[in-house]
Protein backbone atom coordinates (compact mmCIF):
# COMPACT_ATOMS: atom_id res chain seq x y z
CA UNK A 1 0.00 0.00 0.00
CA UNK A 2 1.38 3.56 -0.69
CA UNK A 3 2.28 5.75 1.88
CA UNK A 4 -0.49 7.50 3.72
CA UNK A 5 -1.27 10.86 2.89
CA UNK A 6 -2.15 11.58 6.33
CA UNK A 7 -1.49 9.82 9.31
CA UNK A 8 -1.92 10.16 13.29
CA UNK A 9 0.49 7.64 15.81
CA UNK A 10 -0.92 7.31 19.26
CA UNK A 11 -2.19 10.81 19.19
CA UNK A 12 -3.54 12.03 22.13
CA UNK A 13 -5.09 15.24 23.89
CA UNK A 14 -5.64 16.12 27.62
CA UNK A 15 -7.63 18.63 29.02
CA UNK A 16 -7.39 18.31 32.64
CA UNK A 17 -8.25 14.94 33.86
CA UNK A 18 -9.93 14.57 30.38
CA UNK A 19 -8.49 12.70 27.87
CA UNK A 20 -10.45 13.84 25.04
CA UNK A 21 -8.28 12.07 22.07
CA UNK A 22 -6.92 8.76 23.76
CA UNK A 23 -3.90 7.35 21.86
CA UNK A 24 -5.47 7.24 18.65
CA UNK A 25 -3.22 5.86 15.36
CA UNK A 26 -5.35 5.92 11.91
CA UNK A 27 -3.90 6.38 8.42
CA UNK A 28 -5.53 8.09 5.52
CA UNK A 29 -4.56 7.74 2.04
CA UNK A 30 -4.96 9.36 -1.25
CA UNK A 31 -8.54 8.27 -3.29
CA UNK A 32 -10.47 7.58 -0.01
CA UNK A 33 -13.44 9.09 2.01
CA UNK A 34 -13.17 8.12 5.31
CA UNK A 35 -15.96 9.04 7.30
CA UNK A 36 -15.61 9.76 11.20
CA UNK A 37 -18.07 8.68 13.44
CA UNK A 38 -19.55 8.15 17.20
CA UNK A 39 -21.71 9.65 19.84
CA UNK A 40 -22.21 13.36 21.07
CA UNK A 41 -18.45 14.01 23.05
CA UNK A 42 -16.45 11.27 21.17
CA UNK A 43 -13.83 13.47 20.30
CA UNK A 44 -14.64 13.82 16.50
CA UNK A 45 -13.70 17.40 16.11
CA UNK A 46 -11.24 17.18 18.51
CA UNK A 47 -9.31 14.77 16.66
CA UNK A 48 -10.04 16.96 13.34
CA UNK A 49 -8.54 20.14 15.17
CA UNK A 50 -5.46 18.42 16.56
CA UNK A 51 -5.09 16.60 12.94
CA UNK A 52 -5.82 20.39 11.22
CA UNK A 53 -3.59 22.23 13.63
CA UNK A 54 -6.45 24.12 15.34
CA UNK A 55 -5.30 22.39 18.68
CA UNK A 56 -1.68 21.31 20.28
CA UNK A 57 -1.34 17.13 20.80
CA UNK A 58 -0.13 16.08 24.49
CA UNK A 59 1.33 13.65 22.87
CA UNK A 60 1.76 11.24 19.35
CA UNK A 61 2.64 12.64 16.44
CA UNK A 62 0.91 13.72 12.69
CA UNK A 63 2.53 13.06 9.48
CA UNK A 64 1.25 14.34 6.20
CA UNK A 65 3.18 13.38 3.49
CA UNK A 66 5.25 10.72 5.55
CA UNK A 67 6.44 14.67 6.92
CA UNK A 68 5.90 14.93 11.10
CA UNK A 69 3.47 18.25 10.79
CA UNK A 70 2.97 17.77 14.38
CA UNK A 71 4.80 20.85 15.45
CA UNK A 72 3.41 23.26 12.79
CA UNK A 73 0.02 25.34 13.45
CA UNK A 74 -3.07 25.32 11.29
CA UNK A 75 -1.44 27.87 8.73
CA UNK A 76 1.89 25.80 8.14
CA UNK A 77 -0.40 22.78 7.57
CA UNK A 78 -2.76 24.27 5.39
CA UNK A 79 0.33 25.66 3.86
CA UNK A 80 1.62 22.19 3.70
CA UNK A 81 -1.76 20.77 2.12
CA UNK A 82 -4.40 20.70 4.60
CA UNK A 83 -7.76 22.26 4.20
CA UNK A 84 -10.55 22.41 6.47
CA UNK A 85 -14.48 23.21 6.57
CA UNK A 86 -15.92 24.23 10.16
CA UNK A 87 -19.18 23.58 11.73
CA UNK A 88 -19.24 27.17 12.05
CA UNK A 89 -18.30 29.27 9.10
CA UNK A 90 -15.22 31.14 8.99
CA UNK A 91 -15.49 33.74 6.53
CA UNK A 92 -14.54 37.41 6.34
CA UNK A 93 -17.76 39.08 6.26
CA UNK A 94 -16.82 42.05 5.42
CA UNK A 95 -15.94 41.04 1.81
CA UNK A 96 -17.81 39.85 -0.96
CA UNK A 97 -18.68 36.70 -1.44
CA UNK A 98 -15.77 36.37 -4.74
CA UNK A 99 -13.31 38.25 -2.89
CA UNK A 100 -13.61 36.14 -0.02
CA UNK A 101 -12.75 33.15 -2.69
CA UNK A 102 -10.17 35.26 -4.47
CA UNK A 103 -7.85 35.86 -1.43
CA UNK A 104 -7.81 31.72 -1.56
CA UNK A 105 -7.19 31.59 -4.95
CA UNK A 106 -4.43 34.16 -4.28
CA UNK A 107 -2.79 32.37 -1.25
CA UNK A 108 -2.65 29.39 -3.53
CA UNK A 109 -0.66 31.20 -5.75
CA UNK A 110 1.72 32.57 -3.18
CA UNK A 111 1.48 36.19 -5.11
CA UNK A 112 0.42 39.40 -3.50
CA UNK A 113 -1.24 42.17 -5.32
CA UNK A 114 1.42 45.04 -6.12
CA UNK A 115 -0.10 48.48 -5.18
CA UNK A 116 0.66 50.22 -8.00
CA UNK A 117 -0.81 47.45 -10.06
CA UNK A 118 -4.60 47.88 -11.14
CA UNK A 119 -6.56 45.49 -10.09
CA UNK A 120 -7.50 44.70 -13.67
CA UNK A 121 -4.28 42.80 -14.05
CA UNK A 122 -5.04 40.34 -12.00
CA UNK A 123 -8.37 39.30 -13.52
CA UNK A 124 -7.36 35.65 -14.06
CA UNK A 125 -7.82 35.55 -9.96
CA UNK A 126 -11.57 36.71 -10.76
CA UNK A 127 -11.85 34.10 -13.29
CA UNK A 128 -10.52 31.57 -11.32
CA UNK A 129 -12.56 32.47 -8.24
CA UNK A 130 -15.76 32.69 -10.36
CA UNK A 131 -15.08 29.13 -11.42
CA UNK A 132 -15.48 27.86 -7.71
CA UNK A 133 -18.24 29.98 -6.84
CA UNK A 134 -19.94 28.50 -10.20
CA UNK A 135 -19.71 24.86 -8.91
CA UNK A 136 -21.05 25.54 -5.41
CA UNK A 137 -24.13 27.68 -7.43
CA UNK A 138 -23.05 30.84 -6.05
CA UNK A 139 -22.12 32.86 -9.05
CA UNK A 140 -25.11 34.78 -8.88
CA UNK A 141 -24.36 36.36 -5.91
CA UNK A 142 -20.73 37.15 -6.12
CA UNK A 143 -20.68 40.79 -5.26
CA UNK A 144 -22.89 40.45 -1.69
CA UNK A 145 -21.01 40.90 1.38
CA UNK A 146 -20.63 37.52 2.96
CA UNK A 147 -22.34 38.76 6.18
CA UNK A 148 -25.02 39.26 4.27
CA UNK A 149 -25.53 35.38 3.02
CA UNK A 150 -28.21 32.86 4.67
CA UNK A 151 -26.44 30.36 6.39
CA UNK A 152 -26.38 27.65 3.79
CA UNK A 153 -24.81 29.99 1.65
CA UNK A 154 -22.04 30.90 4.05
CA UNK A 155 -21.75 26.74 4.12
CA UNK A 156 -21.27 26.34 0.71
CA UNK A 157 -19.00 29.70 -0.08
CA UNK A 158 -16.83 28.43 2.86
CA UNK A 159 -16.61 24.68 0.58
CA UNK A 160 -15.09 26.81 -2.74
CA UNK A 161 -12.55 29.04 -0.52
CA UNK A 162 -11.67 25.26 0.55
CA UNK A 163 -11.49 23.79 -3.05
CA UNK A 164 -9.76 26.84 -4.35
CA UNK A 165 -6.62 26.18 -1.91
CA UNK A 166 -6.29 22.90 -4.02
CA UNK A 167 -5.89 20.66 -0.50
CA UNK A 168 -4.36 17.62 -0.84
CA UNK A 169 -6.84 17.15 2.04
CA UNK A 170 -10.01 17.79 2.38
CA UNK A 171 -11.32 18.14 5.93
CA UNK A 172 -15.39 18.39 6.41
CA UNK A 173 -17.02 18.70 9.79
CA UNK A 174 -20.59 18.36 9.42
CA UNK A 175 -20.68 20.09 6.22
CA UNK A 176 -24.74 19.57 6.15
CA UNK A 177 -25.49 21.20 9.79
CA UNK A 178 -27.96 23.85 9.55
CA UNK A 179 -28.56 23.57 6.09
CA UNK A 180 -32.66 23.46 4.70
CA UNK A 181 -33.33 19.96 2.96
CA UNK A 182 -32.93 21.84 0.22
CA UNK A 183 -29.49 22.97 0.83
CA UNK A 184 -28.17 19.43 1.22
CA UNK A 185 -27.62 17.96 -1.94
CA UNK A 186 -25.37 20.64 -3.48
CA UNK A 187 -22.68 20.06 -0.74
CA UNK A 188 -22.85 16.37 -1.26
CA UNK A 189 -22.86 16.83 -4.91
CA UNK A 190 -19.47 18.66 -4.23
CA UNK A 191 -17.82 16.33 -2.04
CA UNK A 192 -19.20 13.13 -4.79
CA UNK A 193 -17.32 15.17 -7.36
CA UNK A 194 -14.15 15.63 -4.88
CA UNK A 195 -14.21 11.58 -4.23
CA UNK A 196 -14.85 10.83 -7.93
CA UNK A 197 -11.80 12.58 -8.96
CA UNK A 198 -9.27 9.87 -7.15
CA UNK A 199 -6.78 12.28 -6.27
CA UNK A 200 -8.30 13.69 -2.95
CA UNK A 201 -7.85 12.37 0.61
CA UNK A 202 -11.35 13.51 1.78
CA UNK A 203 -12.22 13.18 5.68
CA UNK A 204 -15.70 13.54 7.05
CA UNK A 205 -17.16 14.01 10.32
CA UNK A 206 -20.71 13.56 9.88
CA UNK A 207 -23.96 12.60 12.02
CA UNK A 208 -26.48 11.68 9.51
CA UNK A 209 -26.06 8.08 8.50
CA UNK A 210 -27.63 7.98 5.39
CA UNK A 211 -24.90 10.53 3.88
CA UNK A 212 -22.27 8.63 5.61
CA UNK A 213 -23.81 5.62 3.55
CA UNK A 214 -23.31 7.38 0.40
CA UNK A 215 -20.43 9.55 0.67
CA UNK A 216 -18.08 6.63 2.73
CA UNK A 217 -15.50 4.27 1.88
CA UNK A 218 -14.27 3.60 5.01
CA UNK A 219 -15.50 4.48 8.87
CA UNK A 220 -13.72 4.84 11.64
CA UNK A 221 -15.31 4.97 14.92
CA UNK A 222 -14.70 7.41 18.10
CA UNK A 223 -15.92 6.43 21.64
CA UNK A 224 -14.68 8.41 24.61
CA UNK A 225 -11.72 9.54 22.64
CA UNK A 226 -10.45 6.44 21.84
CA UNK A 227 -10.79 4.54 18.10
CA UNK A 228 -12.96 1.57 18.93
CA UNK A 229 -14.08 0.57 15.53
CA UNK A 230 -12.34 0.69 11.66
CA UNK A 231 -13.79 -0.90 7.97
CA UNK A 232 -16.37 -0.54 5.70
CA UNK A 233 -19.32 0.88 6.25
CA UNK A 234 -21.58 -1.73 6.13
CA UNK A 235 -19.98 -3.88 8.25
CA UNK A 236 -18.47 -1.31 10.76
CA UNK A 237 -22.41 0.29 11.03
CA UNK A 238 -23.57 -3.87 11.40
CA UNK A 239 -21.16 -4.12 13.99
CA UNK A 240 -22.34 -4.60 18.00
CA UNK A 241 -19.26 -2.00 18.53
CA UNK A 242 -21.23 0.96 16.98
CA UNK A 243 -24.38 0.13 17.76
CA UNK A 244 -23.66 0.04 21.95
CA UNK A 245 -21.42 3.67 21.29
CA UNK A 246 -24.46 5.13 19.43
CA UNK A 247 -26.69 3.91 22.75
CA UNK A 248 -24.26 5.29 24.53
CA UNK A 249 -22.72 2.10 26.28
CA UNK A 250 -19.61 1.35 26.79
CA UNK A 251 -18.11 -1.09 24.16
CA UNK A 252 -17.54 -4.80 24.94
CA UNK A 253 -14.30 -5.69 23.48
CA UNK A 254 -11.64 -3.17 25.41
CA UNK A 255 -9.94 -0.82 23.16
CA UNK A 256 -6.38 -2.16 22.70
CA UNK A 257 -6.32 -0.68 19.18
CA UNK A 258 -9.19 -0.53 16.55
CA UNK A 259 -11.64 -3.55 16.50
CA UNK A 260 -11.67 -3.92 12.46
CA UNK A 261 -14.59 -5.95 11.57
Amino acid sequence: MPEPVLETRDLTIRFGGHVAVDAVSCAFHSGTLTAIVGPNGAGKTTYFNLMSGQLTATSGTVLLGGQDVTGLGAAGRTARGIGRAFQITSLFPNLSVIENVRLAVQARQRQAASLFTRWSSHADWIDQAQAYLDEVNLGAVRDTMAAALPHGDKRKLEVAIMMAMEPEVFMFDEPTAGMSVDEVPVILDLIHRLKARGDKTILLVEHKMDVVRSLADRIIVLHNGKLVADGEPAEVIASAVVQEAYLGQAPKAPAAGAAHV
